[in-house]
């Protein structure tokens, strides 16, 4: 579920919570000593400094494994890590995938987390579900572009009233021919603002936003039971694991390992974050 856009010209090397973040050397034979995790630029889950959800999370796995995390940094927005950076082998292991993606192989999920409704916490809007007939008569709803809160937005009927609104927030950028997203940061700050009433995002996208909020605010979790007029489930919550490529079973093995022994540490920088988690399905 990572999104995210940025490289590094420069190999550097970043000290971060004990483990260390360097810019790989692409053209050099890989070194069992490092982790080479493919990366991009996206706060808050992927950040050039080190200081990001995903950094932390994939540096304390490679400390479980007894290596450095190497970070190769790509200019391309996170959607496109597996098929330009790990299937190139320019690096060995993407963070932050659905554990049900189909390009690569999976390891078991570390955690897992679903959408939210993020309002004002001094409105008296506090929002639960799709259901909720408030929906239809407030003045703007932010969502992100192709996610379940779309979906959703264009079953109550109310996408054409917002669409404007929320092709405003990325520039009127077209989608059609670079890949477009609205900035959570972005998203969090329209509600603190009341350009907004109500946000429906992915929690790790805005988790630290809401939290470190000089405007108090509002999480609900979206019920993973939410379903379409027509009936259609539209799932809400993901298993979130680590990806690497199909043929790569040795290093997935390594990885699962190090994810169960580093569990107690993950859980900790996603309580730092105000991750909201549930139960992994499988």
């Amino acid at each position: 579920m990572s999104f995210a856009k940025g490289c590094l010209s420069v190999a550097a090397v970043l000290a971060f919570g004990g483990a260390a973040l360097a810019q790989a050397d692409t053209k050099s034979a890989p070194d069992d000593s490092v982790l080479r995790v493919c990366a991009a630029n996206q706060p808050p889950l992927s950040m050039k400094d080190g200081s990001g959800l995903e950094n932390r999370i994939v540096s304390t796995v490679a400390e479980a494994m007894g290596r450095k995390a190497q970070f190769v940094w790509s200019d391309k927005a996170a959607i496109y890590l597996v098929r330009d950076s790990l299937d190139k082998k320019l690096c060995d292991v993407v963070v932050g995938l659905d554990s049900d993606d189909p390009r690569v192989l999976t390891t078991k999920p570390y955690y897992r987390s679903g959408y939210v409704f993020i309002t004002r916490a001094d409105r008296d809007l506090d929002i639960k579900s799709w259901t909720d007939p408030r929906l239809k008569t407030i003045d703007h709803m932010v969502v992100g572009f192709g996610t379940p809160g779309e979906a959703m937005l264009k079953d109550i009927g109310r996408y054409e009233e917002d669409m404007a609104y929320l092709y405003s927030l990325v520039n009127f950028r077209a989608a059609r021919n670079t890949y477009t997203q609205i900035d959570p940061a972005r998203m969090v700050s329209e509600v603190v603002a009341n350009k907004a009433d109500v946000a429906v995002a992915f929690a790790p996208d805005v988790a630290r936003y809401v939290k470190d909020s000089s405007q108090p605010l509002r999480m609900n979790p979206v019920p993973d039971d939410t379903v379409r007029s027509d009936g259609q489930k539209v799932p809400q919550s993901f298993d979130q694991s680590m990806g690497v490529r199909r043929d790569d079973q040795a290093l997935k093995t390594a990885l699962d390992a190090a994810i169960a022994k580093a569990r107690p540490q993950i859980e900790a920088i996603l309580r730092q974050d105000g991750v909201p988690v549930t139960p992994v399905s499988n």
